[in-house]
């Protein structure tokens, strides 16, 4: 089975462009809308979930909540808006809405809700987890954990995604920038050489703690690469 697909439905570019950004990187299948007929059109072509901003130009949210449920098709919807009060939260769960989160909201969360959304609707709950090795190295995905010869080296929460995005791509080298977006997300501000710091922790842990051989190394002027232990 392949990834979920998912309609952005969102007026706001940027906004869309966000969405669409941190559900790719959790390996979601997603389709842009722009206003309400590309919204119906999409979802009614068979995804498995719409992400529904009320706002929209040509036919709005409610109206293309309304079009959906009236169909043989039950996709499940995600309501999105800058509106907060009661009633709009109530109209829209009345109509069929599955989930609403009000604007200004944090992707992550948004994700979390999409996959929750998902799991109750009966449908995937997103892509398979995966368990990568390499000879004593484990990582794995769904427990969120990294292991050498069987032993949990305690990594925390952004060292497990820097790791992570690395040993998915064994042999390739990423830039810094390419990692800074894949863990930090497009929208950091900081500074890049924060992965240089997060790089020198992880070594320090797999490796000369776990006594691991030299599996991440410096591409000089560029970034990082892993390499099979």
């Amino acid at each position: 089975m392949g990834a979920p697909t998912i309609v952005v439905a969102e007026d706001d570019a940027a906004i869309r462009d966000l969405l669409i950004h941190h559900l790719e990187r959790e390996g979601f299948t997603t389709v842009p809308a722009a206003d309400g007929h590309a919204a119906l059109r999409h979802a009614r072509l068979g995804a498995d979930l719409l992400v529904l901003d009320l706002g929209l130009p040509g036919v709005d949210g409610y109206d293309v909540a309304r079009a959906l449920r009236r169909g043989e098709r039950a996709v499940p919807i995600v309501m999105l808006t800058a509106r907060t009060d009661e009633i709009d939260r109530v109209v829209g769960f009345e109509l069929g809405a599955d989930d609403y989160v009000c604007k200004p909201f944090s992707p992550r969360e948004l994700v979390a809700r999409v996959r929750a959304v998902l799991r109750r609707s009966g449908g995937a709950s997103g892509p398979t987890l995966v368990q990568l090795r390499f000879g004593r190295l484990e990582i794995d995905e769904a427990a969120r954990e990294v292991r050498v010869d069987g032993v949990d080296v305690q990594l925390k929460p952004r060292e497990f995604a820097l790791l992570f995005e690395l040993a998915s791509n064994p042999g390739i080298a990423l830039s810094r920038e390419r990692l800074l977006e894949r863990v930090w997300g497009f929208d950091f501000d900081g500074d890049p050489r924060t992965v240089d710091v997060h790089v020198r922790r992880l070594r320090a842990k797999i490796e000369e703690e776990a006594g691991l051989p030299d599996v991440l190394q410096t591409v000089h002027g560029y970034g990082y690469k892993f390499v099979r232990a």
